[in-house]
């Protein structure tokens, strides 16, 4: 038989080596039949020649084959097929054999729809600017700190035990350093053994969900609200009841007349910058939340993802520094702190619902990073990080009153909004009709991308009237561009 580029497909634009290739090529006609047991193989010139490529590359081919004992090789005769194959059964060739790739698609079944939720990040496709949802502005991440504290971790004679495996809840310097940062911004007294760290909030969420939730269990969570987390207590098997919104927080009447009905496993709620509507929880809410959970005995869980982020006076403490009874699972993360990528999260509770939390993750993602945690540890540790906080409280705050100064300017007349008092985004209610995916659409044309007012409601029916706009990651001079565009775009289609 003879092997040319006919027989072997060579793609030298590929990521599969060409010598790789060549070897599955030749695999691929064994297994076929079209090359017997014994056959000899052409030389490494010979080959070589008829593929068109370089001997070496043959020779490699040829060395990878031998290694996985599909050939035999007898000096001064030749390269033949081995007599004992690793697989003897030809098959015939199919599509699939002819090709040299990873498979695109299982052979075995996969349900599609297992895991509905959630559509997966794509990358940005154009140089718009951007209204997102509300993140901080990774231009001003610390990222020259956090280099500084890994190479001074880089010098020490201690530093590989940090590259070893360590302790499930997390580095133990940073879950102390955190619970001291936690006492004094937040008022919570704890010890590093009620602290688990997690990559980001959405593990925190995630790991409470499986240990507290069984199939049908209801949980209470706000509409509109992040919906991120109401699939996440699906996938565990729950059933979301969800009560409205209003200008003081999540409506408490309504969370007690749902637990009037039925058993109320745990209560879902965002208290500072309620995400997407931007309130915050009266003090109020908040004790009559606390008695209720003591009534009724359900878990509340505090997602606090952005309570360093407050500009018209001081955040009310969370419901976690008075929470007496053991009622609330409190979680947030360094992400908005620093910068999305920056991956550290963190779940405070009792102690016991913290074990059954590191026992889950680690089977799911055996521990962090204990060099970013360790550095995270020493930023806390030295007041960086609070220097940090205390510098982007007054950017984002400007950030935060130049777009509200633009929107009343330039469309008083088109939408309607309240200034919220902390965090990364401004809630508007398009007025007239006005459709939000229409604007989405007309403004991408125009050089800015804005949502298309999905993802903020449970139910898709009630889209599109509300956008939620990110100011904190522009500039005052993008923002300002932002505005415009964002403005034409809406007055193109009145």
């Amino acid at each position: 038989m003879l092997l040319t580029g006919n027989l072997i497909s060579i793609d030298k634009t590929a990521q599969t080596p060409v010598y790789l290739q060549v070897a599955n090529g030749i695999i691929n006609h064994i297994r076929q039949g079209s090359l017997k047991p014994g056959a000899a193989l052409p030389g490494s010139r010979i080959l070589a020649k008829n593929l068109a490529i370089h001997r070496q590359t043959v020779v490699a081919a040829y060395d990878e084959l031998y290694a996985q004992s599909w050939v035999d090789v007898y000096p001064r005769k030749g390269i033949f097929i081995a007599k004992n194959l690793p697989d003897i059964k030809p098959r015939p060739l199919t599509e699939a054999a002819e090709k040299t790739g990873f498979a695109s698609k299982t052979y075995f079944d996969v349900d599609d729809n297992k895991i509905p939720f959630s559509q997966l990040f794509t990358p940005a496709k154009n140089t718009n600017l951007v209204f997102n949802d509300g993140f901080p502005d990774t231009r001003l991440a610390p990222v020259e700190l956090m280099l500084r504290e890994y190479r001074r971790f880089g010098s020490y004679h201690f530093t590989s035990k940090y590259l070893m495996y360590g302790p499930e809840h997390g580095s133990e310097n940073l879950r102390a350093e955190l619970a001291r940062f936690l006492g004094d911004t937040r008022g919570l007294q704890v010890s590093a053994d009620h602290i688990i760290i997690t990559k980001g909030a959405q593990m925190a969420l995630y790991l409470t969900a499986q240990i507290l939730l069984s199939k049908n269990d209801t949980v209470i969570a706000a509409d509109p609200g992040y919906l991120e987390a109401n699939n996440v207590f699906e996938q565990a098997g729950a059933n979301v009841a969800l009560v409205p919104v209003d200008d003081h927080g999540i409506n408490l009447d309504a969370v007690e007349a749902i637990c009037k009905k039925k058993k109320v496993r745990l209560v879902y709620v965002i208290p500072h910058h309620h995400r997407p509507t931007t309130v915050t929880l009266s003090s109020e809410r908040r004790m009559q939340l606390l008695e209720l959970a003591h009534k009724y005995r359900f878990a509340i869980i505090e997602d606090d993802y952005d309570y360093d982020f407050h500009y018209s006076s001081g955040p009310i403490l969370p419901l976690a520094s008075a929470d007496y009874y053991g009622s609330i699972i409190y979680i947030g993360s360094f992400c908005k702190t620093i910068a999305p990528g920056i991956r550290i999260g963190f779940m405070v509770a009792p102690p016991n619902l913290i074990v059954q939390a590191a026992r889950l993750r680690k089977l799911i993602d055996r521990q962090g990073e204990l060099l970013l945690e360790e550095a995270m540890a020493s930023l806390l540790k030295n007041g960086d990080i609070g220097r940090h906080l205390k510098k982007t409280n007054k950017i984002y705050h400007e950030r935060r009153d130049t777009l509200c100064k633009l929107l009343k300017e330039q469309l008083n007349d088109h939408v309607s909004f309240k200034i919220p008092d902390g965090g990364f985004a401004v809630w508007v209610n398009y007025l007239n009709g006005i459709k939000a995916n229409e604007v989405a659409q007309k403004a991408a044309v125009m050089g800015l991308s804005v949502s298309n007012g999905t993802g903020y409601f449970h139910n898709p029916a009630q889209a599109g009237g509300f956008v939620r706009l990110g100011f904190a990651s522009l500039t005052p001079k993008e923002i300002e561009t932002a505005v415009d565009i964002f403005a034409g775009a809406i007055k193109k289609l009145r």
